[in-house]
């Protein structure tokens, strides 16, 4: 028979584990995620897809600058983030923020 201090810290234990574990899937979540979602943009390994998004946001971009996308836009950074995939650094940053989210839920 359980006394109620051990009951007590069976359930906090039972609650930490469930944090611990939305916290992962949170995380897992977010870092799989971008990718995922710029290439549904038409962000893509080969390029910028046409008549995507990405499509339009490059046509917007070249409008305003005059013909050609700046470098460092977020149009060229997108991009290059399609091509290459993210950083450690910033999959370490996704990673933290959808672990938070993932702890508040």
């Amino acid at each position: 028979m359980l006394n109620i201090s051990q009951d007590r810290n069976k359930s906090k234990g039972s609650h930490l584990l469930r944090e611990a574990v939305t916290a992962a899937v949170g995380g897992a979540v977010a870092v799989a995620a971008v990718p995922v979602a710029l290439t549904a943009m038409g962000f893509t390994g080969t390029g910028i897809a046409a008549a995507s998004i990405a499509a339009k946001m490059m046509s917007a971009a070249a409008i305003a600058n005059g013909g050609g996308v700046a470098a460092g836009s977020m149009v060229a950074t997108l991009q290059s983030v399609g091509v290459l995939g993210l950083s450690t650094t910033t999959n370490a940053i996704l990673g933290g923020v959808g672990a938070a989210i993932g702890y508040l839920f």
